[in-house]
């Protein structure tokens, strides 16, 4: 019973290939149905759960997104290129329905009308919470801690999100550095840190933060720098230990 016990526990947190309307990804267990990953590029990906898609900050035009699931729920983190396109947003939403847009003001401030038209955007300030497709969402502070950096992501101006899902809770970080904020997360099972410089955190303030508020599984995202090197996320598992669960996937492939 006990080697049944902990497979049921490993299997929880498993890493493997799915298929599931089109996405492919990593399938981790919730209260109510599994959660798929799919990863897309830098810091954009999808999760599915209970047949209800969400993108995370979608950019990189119709291609990118070419025979997936339209989004029933779009997260943006802020207004920078690499996490929020107008026209990937027209290309990827359906033309009717009600798909629901969750943005910093910011971001809402710069959405086209015509796009309005097609979503319902629904603005959230650091520590603003709302609901949509049984999922909770909590807006949590993203931004620059280091001195000579705080032009990049200034405090109060974009988020970070918490997610409730099927009583898991998904912590999106955004650009940001390693906060108070962010250490004091509790809870977590799912996190995606950022860890390029000099926008966001190094790996090793990466590290430190994981081992202060202790999610269960990471995933290295955001790591590509502007003259193309990758920050070296494998070292995260030397750094953290085996406690952590660090899922280290290819997020620019052919990159």
């Amino acid at each position: 019973m006990c080697h049944h016990a902990i497979a049921a526990v490993l299997l929880c947190f498993a890493a493997t290939s799915v298929q599931a309307e089109g996405l492919s990804g990593d399938r981790i267990a919730t209260d109510k149905g599994d959660l798929v990953v799919h990863l897309v590029s830098h810091a954009t990906f999808i999760m599915q759960w209970n047949s209800k898609t969400v993108y995370v900050d979608p950019v990189g035009g119709a291609k990118a997104f070419a025979d997936l699931p339209k989004p029933d729920l779009v997260l943006v983190t802020h207004l920078h290129f690499d996490h929020f396109d107008p026209a990937t947003l027209e290309a990827v939403l359906p033309a009717e329905g009600k798909t629901v847009l969750v943005v910093p003001k910011t971001v809402a401030e710069k959405i086209p009308e015509a796009l309005r038209s097609r979503t319902m955007v629904r603005i959230l300030n650091n520590g603003e919470k709302t609901e949509a497709m049984g999922i909770a969402i909590e807006a949590v502070p993203a931004y620059n801690t280091t001195p000579g950096k705080e032009r990049f992501h200034p405090k109060e101006r974009d988020n970070g999100y918490v997610l409730t899902i099927g009583g898991k809770r998904v912590y999106v970080a955004g650009d940001t550095e390693d906060t108070p904020e962010m250490r004091a997360l509790k809870d977590i099972d799912i996190a995606f840190l950022p860890m390029n410089l000099p926008y966001t955190m190094s790996v090793a303030k990466a590290a430190g933060a994981i081992r202060q508020f202790k999610p269960k599984v990471v995933y290295p995202y955001h790591f590509r720098r502007q003259d193309g090197t990758k920050a070296d996320v494998g070292q995260l598992r030397n750094l953290v230990g085996e406690a952590v669960d660090i899922r280290v996937r290819e997020w620019y492939p052919g990159k």
